[in-house]
């Protein structure tokens, strides 16, 4: 299901500027129960058992438009001890997704003009920068205090207080959108950048490069009030940033990995209540997460496009086929008043939308129509 979902997305990139976005969510299905028909162990402690959905998505960079699925291994833990982490190479851990990931978007997208992947702190990880492929760049959110090299070969620097001592480049405004646990609001951010050469760890990696070189953006709110807590990025990236625009539009491509945060949203509680389906087998849970998973993009894309800012065709989401029947079912459920009528062009993904969210039980009156509109 996924390699079809990845066909389909390889099929719409081609010429673009494409972010792969990629993101790892626990599916929890239970406790007792789910860990005797062997589902193995999610969150902290090891009482709740269920899956691991690993994501891929593919993002228009211009518009923000979701493209499609590039991957969506879902993973059922064992369970077992293993050994001590540093005595573990990547390939051996469950961090190999995040360059598994890369390594097929990769092929996946390799007709687009450019792809750029985009993942948060868990994806900090050595070997993701050394072996991404040819044809792709990462932003990556900093989470481990690297060793790096200074100008004095006799000292090793760390990455956090180099990042702390660069110069100030400038300042901008923005819109900080709300998330849970914090409200929407204006903010200003303080950017810093400059180019590091990274070290390489000291355990599990001696088959790698001793050095590799990257750009940093470190980004900071000035603005928080006071018990808000400021926003503080510290972005690694192997696009080359030697100008304020080169570091601003880094911070823009890396906001843009909020879509993940959605998709999961909308597998969850706003779309589909994955975790409330009660399949006591795995392997046949682990076919419906894949399923959910193709559906959730296509809602997704709806969701979108409703308001026709998109500027998607139908045909990112439908077959050609579909497209006479949705025209003449939007023919068909068209009222007497303005806002009874399909507003959008025919042949347009906003069109699909109108039609989808109406026979989802929107009445075109009241709000806007969301992923459990779309789902229905």
């Amino acid at each position: 299901m996924a390699e079809h979902a990845a066909e389909r997305t390889a099929a719409r990139v081609a010429g673009r500027e494409v972010l792969v976005v990629q993101d790892t969510s626990e599916l929890a299905l239970g406790g007792r129960r789910a860990k005797a028909d062997g589902y193995g162990p999610v969150g902290k402690g090891g009482a709740l058992r269920g899956l691991l959905l690993h994501a891929v998505l593919a993002v228009d960079a211009g518009s923000g438009a979701l493209l499609g699925l590039v991957d969506a291994p879902v993973r059922n833990r064992s369970g077992g001890k293993v050994k001590s982490r540093r005595s573990r190479t990547t390939a051996q851990k469950e961090s190999q997704r995040w360059l598994d990931g890369t390594a097929r978007a990769g092929v996946v997208l390799a007709a687009a003009q450019s792809i750029t992947g985009v993942s948060d702190r868990e994806s900090d990880i050595y070997e993701h920068f050394v072996r991404r492929p040819d044809n792709m760049h990462l932003i990556v959110r900093a989470c481990q205090n690297r060793r790096i090299e200074t100008n004095d070969a006799e000292q090793i620097g760390q990455l956090f207080g180099h990042v702390d001592s660069l110069p100030e480049q400038g300042r901008f405004a923005v819109e900080i959108p709300a998330a849970p646990g914090r409200a929407g609001r204006k903010g200003e951010l303080a950017v810093r950048f400059g180019r590091v050469e990274l070290r390489r760890p000291l355990h599990g990696a001696s088959d790698l490069p001793p050095t590799t070189t990257v750009s940093v953006v470190d980004v900071r709110e000035t603005s928080a009030a006071d018990g808000e807590k400021p926003i503080h990025w510290r972005l690694l990236t192997t696009y080359s940033v030697t100008s304020l625009a080169d570091a601003q539009r880094i911070i823009g491509l890396y906001r843009m990995r909020w879509v993940a945060e959605e998709y999961f949203h909308t597998i969850k509680t706003a779309g589909f209540n994955i975790e409330q389906a009660d399949i006591a087998e795995p392997e046949i849970m682990i076919k419906l997460v894949a399923a959910i998973a193709v559906a959730a993009v296509t809602v997704m894309q709806l969701v979108k496009a409703r308001d026709g800012t998109t500027d998607q065709s139908l045909l990112e989401a439908f077959e050609p086929a579909d497209q006479p029947i949705l025209e003449a079912i939007s023919a068909r459920l068209e009222g007497k008043t303005a806002r009874q009528q399909n507003p959008h062009s025919k042949g347009s993904l906003a069109f699909a939308a109108w039609v989808i969210a109406r026979l989802g039980g929107w009445t075109g009156y009241y709000d806007k129509p969301g992923p459990k509109t779309m789902r229905r």
